[in-house]
This record gives C-alpha cells, structure tokens and sequence, in this order.
C-alpha cells in the first residue's frame, strides 16, 4: 500500500471541491470510456452539478495533503419515481492515484450514506473493458446483474456496459 493512504482524508464534498472534481471529471472524459461524452464541463456546469450534489449529501471527495486526489457521489438511477430508491454511484481517482485504495475508501463511505438515505440498492454502470473498475465494485459485494453489449461509442469504437448491483437494504 502506498504510504499516502494513511494520510488521505474522506469528507463531505464542499462547494469549493467544484473546479478540482471537474478536473478529475475532464480528465475522464478526455482519456476513457468511463464517462460516455466527449463535451467536458464547464467551470458554471461543475460547480452547478456539484452543489446539487452536495446539498443531497450525496457527494464525497478524498483528500491528503489539501489535494484533492478523488471523489464519489450518488445520484437516482432514473428520473421516475419507482426508480426513487435505486441509486447510481460514480467514483473516480486522480489518474496517478489510481490502484492506491482510494476508490475503495470512497465508495465505503459513499455506500454508507447511500444506506442512511433510505435508498434499497446501488447500481453501477462500467464500460465493460473497464476491469479495475469492475474489480473494485466485485470486492465491495456488488454482483454482475447483466451486460448490455454495443450500446454506447466513444472514441469510434461501440461499447458494452456492464451493470453491478448491491443490495443496501434487506
């Protein structure tokens, strides 16, 4: 394990978090399939998106050292209200933090607040090809409820997405 770990930091995300998770966001959106859009976001979108996030208590970053090295936040998995107890998370890990725990940290905390929500289940949407992502979810009891074969592009090349799933609630 990487001796920072013992120094990150998971909390709340806050207002001022905006500008460095949309780095961490652009930075995905420019280099991976792990966001299906090639439009970054903008400083106004951000901090928009982000704040809505927040007041939800549905966001979290990890920090050491005053950096900002990643974040995790839920959203409802759709928009209709049989869907309201069904989440969707999203994490992502500064590019050369990646592999250091930091994922993991954020998605226990972020599955625990998810939990005192009220919400039943978390789901995660993962580019197929993305095995570390898939991996991580696997360690934290997610199960693979299916895979939706070519159904998104980026970058020219059709997508697979798998869907993983954990129960939060009995």
């Amino acid at each position: 394990m990487n001796p920072l770990y013992d120094s990150v930091v998971v909390r709340p995300g806050r207002v001022a978090d905006a500008e460095s998770i949309r780095t961490i966001r652009n930075d995905a959106i420019e280099h991976t399939t792990a966001i299906w859009t090639t439009v970054k976001q903008t400083p106004e979108d951000a901090a928009a998106w982000w704040a809505e996030l927040i007041e939800r208590r549905a966001a979290f970053v990890a920090e050491a050292g005053g950096e900002v090295l990643g974040y995790a936040s839920w959203t409802q998995w759709r928009p209709k209200e049989g869907y309201r107890f069904t989440v969707e998370n999203s994490v992502y890990v500064l590019p050369g933090h990646q592999g250091e725990g930091i994922g993991g940290r954020l998605m226990r905390t972020l599955i625990a607040a998810a939990r005192e929500s009220g919400a039943h289940v978390m789901l995660a949407d993962i580019e197929a090809g993305n095995t570390a992502s898939i991996a991580l979810h696997k360690r934290l009891g997610f199960e693979t409820a299916g895979t939706l074969r070519e159904i998104g592009t980026k970058f020219g090349r059709r997508l697979d997405l798998t869907i993983m799933r954990l129960a939060l609630a009995p």
